[in-house]
């Protein structure tokens, strides 16, 4: 998701893996309530798709009223976000007038080489640093490498500590992803929106690799044109741990009824579309051992629903993080009225005032912007 941030793409370099997503949390943006709304406990937000490899991830629950610091999920493993396709070679209206590299697809394969191949001569350095004595270095006036925070991110992923979320939508670029994951000795651990994972879904299961995707979108651009419905469950049926995901914060409160589509398209049983939103997505982030289903020794997350969570007609009742109450459906039909009577006093204060002669200043909304993974702070483009 790209909700509860203040920023959500670094763009002017290819590679920005040393920024945080986790400096930038926004407790206050109401898609974090709404989302509650629709049961999600739990999110992974990630960095935009601007650059191929994007800042660091944060996974947060939505624990809302609470800190920054206090959303995110504790001692969760570090995730970093990479990007393929129309998005990060600017093909999109991303910044025109940045011209940087890669403006290519084979211009993308190569910056991913590149880059690891520093990584690699980065972590020699230090390793080779660590290996001399302090009599060494003051004989020797030896100088420790420079620390390059963007490059650590990166040897943290060679070294299996730092775990990789690529979007990514046509066969050739994942395949090429992987590739290059093989030849340069690491893991791509999910590949998210993979709309054309049904092609290789038997490559991606040989690499190890998970598949978050969305349930039914498609044709909005070139690359997404061979999209179908049935990738979650080709997916799954083909032994790919599968979750359905919307980086659109209003799809995302949905993502019950998103899960259910799989049902309808390629006869996914009812407890496979339910783990495509709580489980399997829990395995994806590695914190499967303490949220994801329902099972003793495991945290309070519970979402409590009017009906069968796969029908339209489900409402959330509550949802339920750490064994306390985020969202109730009578509270917040409460907190409703509160602010429908305090809307009506504001407006019976303001027309008296206005009688009275004051002067009527026009009221100037501020519009919050919604992220979206390929949006920019300037214009937040769609």
């Amino acid at each position: 998701s790209h909700i509860a941030l203040f920023s959500v793409n670094e763009g002017a370099e290819a590679s920005s893996a040393e920024v945080r997503m986790g400096d930038v949390i926004n407790p206050d943006d109401i898609n974090i309530y709404r989302q509650l709304s629709g049961g999600v406990t739990t999110a992974q937000l990630l960095h935009g798709s601007a650059n191929p490899i994007g800042g660091q991830s944060a996974i947060v629950k939505l624990r809302w009223g609470k800190t920054p610091e206090e959303f995110k999920y504790e001692k969760a493993d570090g995730f970093i976000k990479f990007a393929l396709g129309e998005n990060v070679k600017h093909s999109n209206g991303l910044s025109p007038d940045v011209q940087r590299f890669p403006q290519t697809r084979m211009g993308v394969e190569q910056l991913y080489y590149d880059y690891f191949t520093r990584a690699k001569a980065y972590k020699k350095q230090w390793e080779d640093f660590g290996k001399l004595s302090p009599k060494q270095i003051e004989a020797g006036k030896i100088v420790s490498p420079r620390k390059d925070l963007d490059l650590d991110a990166l040897v943290e992923v060679l070294d299996g500590k730092r775990f990789i979320t690529c979007h990514s939508y046509v066969q050739s670029e994942v395949n090429m992803l992987m590739h290059v994951a093989d030849s340069m000795h690491f893991k791509v651990n999910t590949f998210t929106h993979i709309l054309e994972g049904y092609k290789v879904a038997d490559k991606m299961k040989a690499h190890g690799a998970n598949a978050s995707t969305f349930a039914d979108w498609w044709a909005y651009k070139l690359e997404v044109m061979d999209a179908i419905p049935y990738n979650a469950s080709m997916l799954t049926k083909a032994g790919v741990n599968t979750a359905i995901n919307s980086d659109d914060a209003e799809m995302g409160r949905r993502l019950n009824q998103e899960a259910a589509k799989s049902i309808k398209y390629g006869g996914l049983t009812e407890v496979q579309a339910l783990k495509l939103v709580t489980l399997n997505p829990a395995k994806m982030l590695h914190i499967d051992n303490k949220v994801g289903s329902i099972k003793v020794g495991k945290v309070a997350d519970l979402v409590l629903w009017t009906d069968n969570p796969l029908s339209i007609y489900a409402k959330v009742n509550k949802t339920i993080i750490d064994g306390q109450i985020y969202y109730d459906v009578d509270d917040d039909a409460k907190l409703r009225e509160d602010i429908k009577k305090e809307r009506a006093r504001l407006i019976t204060k303001l027309i008296a005032e206005k009688n009275k002669g004051a002067k009527v200043i026009k009221p100037e909304p501020k519009k919050q912007p919604r992220f979206h993974c390929d949006s920019e702070e300037s214009g937040f483009i769609k």
